[in-house]
């Protein structure tokens, strides 16, 4: 789950780490009290969507007047900003973070993330702030200085001053740029983060180390043992069909094709993705609906693929293993008498009570098109489509 910069700020703060005077706002009046409300003479005011690159978007403006903050808050509110990580569609702004102005000395980048090669935290920084942390990977390795830390006994102080050295922190500054690093650490293994990062992470001209941005990720798995951070998800910032999706236990993610793809298992889900791509085709979907779905949980699943405009037929993909062929089939032919399809559909099931499951679907007297296996699967609902 993302959350937004300024929800972000508000987490941190409670470890201890420095962030910049700042209050979220939802109108143009209110962006310019919360602007009266801070000691300073410059603002930033910051579109807070869930999505990287605001700033070269012109999502992010310096106010010098409480008239400015006004203006741009106007400009800003209700416009849809179109970054590298929004894609074409771009997301609408609906809330901005109005937050005092930082006199910046040098920008630097700090970041928590799991490394599944080795199942364990690593921190990772640079002196290569404020810019893309990919494009810095990829042209100067070098620069990203890392420490896997052990979950035994967490993130010690030596290995973090050590990383604020290498990073060519100023010296007087170690120590607080270390403490900094210590609370990100504590704020990332409480509320289960699967990412925090800071870009930048900057030092100021009066001698503080602050994080200028925020972005926490959350792992799903875990938030209900994570009340306080449920509280601030952003339903808006969301697609529409993957909440509903979530309603089931359905795992859903919208892409931009016309197939519209239901299928149990992961990894299964990618390889009928990539056998659609691979006879022509373009998958409209990730959807599993895992090991034990439920007659009323295809019907779902059928409501929810067929929401998206785009889809122009289904390929259902089954292996029943935990899950019987007999009871998607009844599924199956349930949610087609239900919602009406006249889309083409073609079924491939494989597994436990494969042969009733082919019967159901051949005597229910509905125009659907069994397969024989994935391969054929995915060719007969490319020619169809």
């Amino acid at each position: 789950m993302n959350i937004h910069e300024y929800q972000g700020k508000e987490v941190l703060r409670k470890y201890g780490v420095s962030v910049p005077e700042g209050k979220v706002a939802f109108t143009a009046e209110e962006a310019v009290e919360r602007a009266e409300g801070l000691s300073s003479s410059v603002y930033v005011v910051k579109a807070q969507i869930h999505a990287g690159g605001r700033g070269k978007a012109g999502g992010v403006k310096i106010a010098k007047s409480k008239e400015e903050v006004k203006a741009y808050a106007e400009e800003l509110l209700g416009k849809t900003l179109v970054t590298h990580q929004t894609g074409p569609d771009g997301q609408v702004i609906k809330r901005l973070l109005i937050e005092e102005g930082c006199d910046i000395k040098k920008e630097y980048y700090v970041g928590l993330v799991l490394d599944r090669a080795t199942s364990r935290i690593v921190l990772m920084a640079s002196e290569e702030g404020g810019t893309e942390i990919e494009e810095v990977a990829e042209k100067t390795p070098e620069k990203i200085k890392k420490v896997v830390i052990d979950p035994a006994v967490g993130l010690q102080g030596y290995q973090a001053r050590k990383i604020a050295f290498s990073i060519n922190i100023p010296k007087e500054l170690v120590g607080q740029a270390a403490k900094f690093m210590l609370g990100l650490y504590k704020a990332f293994v409480e509320k289960d983060c699967s990412i925090a990062e800071i870009n930048p992470l900057v030092v100021t001209g009066d001698g503080k180390v602050m994080a200028l941005d925020a972005k926490l990720n959350f792992d799903s798995n875990a938030l209900y043992r994570q009340k306080d951070i449920m509280e601030y998800r952003d339903l808006d910032e969301e697609d529409p069909k993957e909440i509903e999706a979530s309603k089931y236990d359905l795992s859903y993610i919208s892409l931009d094709g016309n197939i519209g793809c239901m299928v149990n298992g992961a990894g299964l889900a990618m390889s009928t993705m990539d056998i659609i791509k691979h006879y022509g085709g373009d998958p409209a979907n990730f959807l599993d609906v895992g090991g034990g779905a439920t007659a009323e949980k295809v019907t779902e699943a059928f409501k929810i693929i067929l929401s998206d405009q785009n889809v122009k037929g289904i390929f259902v993909n089954i292996f029943g293993g935990i899950m019987k062929c007999d009871v998607i089939a009844e599924g199956v032919v349930e949610a087609t008498k239900q919602v009406g399809l006249t889309l083409p559909l073609v079924v491939r099931l494989e597994g436990t009570n494969v042969d009733l499951g082919k019967k159901i679907l051949s005597e229910s007297g509905l125009n659907i098109t069994s397969a024989e296996s994935m391969a054929d699967g995915a060719q007969k609902i490319v020619s169809l489509v």
